[in-house]
């Protein structure tokens, strides 16, 4: 009887030991427990560590959700990037058996600690940060914070081999008050997963193609103590086939008409600056598109100015020829009108002459028939000098030598401007894809 009364008894003090341990499965007794219902802020204003000398990691991870615009004459580039940080908060840590299995809590960002993490690059305003106002707790203390972000970041551009070219843009993040001892940057994922999510996720990407992110960590000296920096590099390439049609093909289409147009005949100058003026326009299309800069000049406007300067040369050419030509059949008039000035003349004075044989009779009794004949003779002797003379002119303005020395300059300059076509199109072409290699190995 006695160890029954004895089992009864353990039974009750059990039963009263159990209801006494019941779980709390309220959120009010978790922030209870954290202490985040008091209006004491020191949670929030303090890195949370329980010794100073602890250094506070924190971990960040950014996906690029779309390429909006890269913006060539300001150097920028405007991104939609979502990033995800996560850090321990050691005064916000619970039993999550001890609280009905609750292993995550969502409490307001102003309430806890948030690593005060800036993008160096960072060049567009306040307003197109949306960040969470809630942040996610876990039962060891772990703090992750969400966020989205248009941003636009300062990128320094090559644009040589424009309109192939590869850009790398840096997004560097760093603390604006604490230093390596006290906080360090990381991530959670790695590059090759952050860039194969961002691949996969990537909703709009415009004329550019997202090629690669890489991470980077590194110190940074500065006032003598090393701050911790995260730095992302975005590798993007553009898609050239736009440019291919509205700049490179017309380009070379126009050098070609202009080569095609030494076969014309007939006026070719009138062509020719309608060719130039069509460059001219897509100069100015290239001069909206393209920064001036004066350390390297890239390659699409290096091949736009030989265009036209080659069409230049070949205008000042025809006009050349042109010259000639006209100076040929000016002289030709001049010697052809002289010539026929001279036989009017000569026609002239040989039909003012009276025939001796008709007017013999009509001889003046002073000068005898011996005389008349020996003048008439000297009549014939001057009449034929001024005709030799006159052919002598006539063949020193002979019509048609200028004219064959305009086709001889033609035709040289025509083999020398195909042979500096063909040799420049080579060399540019070989230079373009000879760093275009270059980047993609690089």
């Amino acid at each position: 009887m006695s160890g029954l009364t004895t089992l009864a008894f353990l039974a009750v003090i059990a039963a009263g030991v159990s209801s006494s341990e019941t779980p709390d499965c309220s959120y009010m007794s978790l922030l209870n427990h954290l202490n985040l219902i008091q209006t004491d802020n020191s949670l929030s204003v303090m890195r949370p560590v329980k010794n100073w000398t602890t250094t506070t990691p924190v971990y960040l991870d950014m996906v690029v959700f779309g390429i909006l615009e890269v913006d060539e004459k300001s150097q920028t580039v405007t991104t939609h990037i979502q990033t995800q940080m996560k850090w321990r908060n050691e005064f916000l840590t619970w039993n999550s058996s001890n609280f009905c299995g609750i292993n995550m809590l969502t409490v307001p960002r102003k309430m806890i600690w948030v690593p005060d993490v800036a993008i160096e690059e960072d060049a567009s305003d306040t307003g197109s940060v949306k960040n969470s106002p809630l942040v996610t707790l876990s039962p060891g203390g772990w703090v992750t914070a969400n966020g989205r972000q248009r941003l636009t970041t300062i990128c320094q551009f090559n644009l040589f081999l424009f309109p192939f070219d590869t850009q790398l843009c840096n997004i560097t993040f760093s603390s604006l008050s604490y230093k390596e001892k006290s906080m360090t940057l990381g991530t959670i994922n790695s590059d090759k997963i952050l860039s194969l999510v961002s691949e996969k996720l990537m909703i709009t990407k415009g004329e550019w193609q997202l090629l690669n992110i890489s991470i980077n960590y590194y110190s940074f000296e500065k006032n003598y103590e090393p701050e911790s920096k995260l730095l992302y590099t975005i590798v993007i390439m553009r898609k050239p086939m736009l440019y291919v049609i509205n700049l490179i093909i017309p380009l070379f289409y126009f050098l070609i008409l202009d080569l095609a147009s030494f076969f014309i005949r007939g006026e070719k100058l009138s062509f020719k600056v309608t060719v130039l003026l069509s460059i001219s326009v897509l100069l100015l299309i290239l001069q909206d598109m393209l920064p001036s800069t004066e350390d390297t000049l890239p390659l699409i406007a290096s091949y736009c100015v030989s265009v036209f300067t080659l069409v230049g040369l070949s205008i000042l050419e025809t006009m050349l020829v042109d010259f000639l030509l006209a100076l040929d059949g000016y002289c030709g008039k001049n010697a052809q009108n002289d010539v026929n000035t001279q036989e009017v003349e000569i026609q002239v004075e040989g039909n003012s002459h009276i025939d001796p044989s008709a007017e013999r009779d009509q001889v003046s009794p002073v000068m005898k028939p011996s005389e008349c004949e020996l003048l008439m003779l000297i009549l014939e002797e001057v009449k034929l000098a001024r005709q030799e003379t006159g052919r002598h002119i006539k063949d020193d303005r002979k019509p048609g030598r200028f004219s064959r020395l305009a086709k001889i300059i033609d035709y040289l300059y025509f083999v020398f401007y195909t042979l500096a076509v063909v040799i420049y199109l080579a060399h540019i072409n070989a230079v373009w894809l000879e760093r275009y290699l270059a980047d993609g190995k690089e």
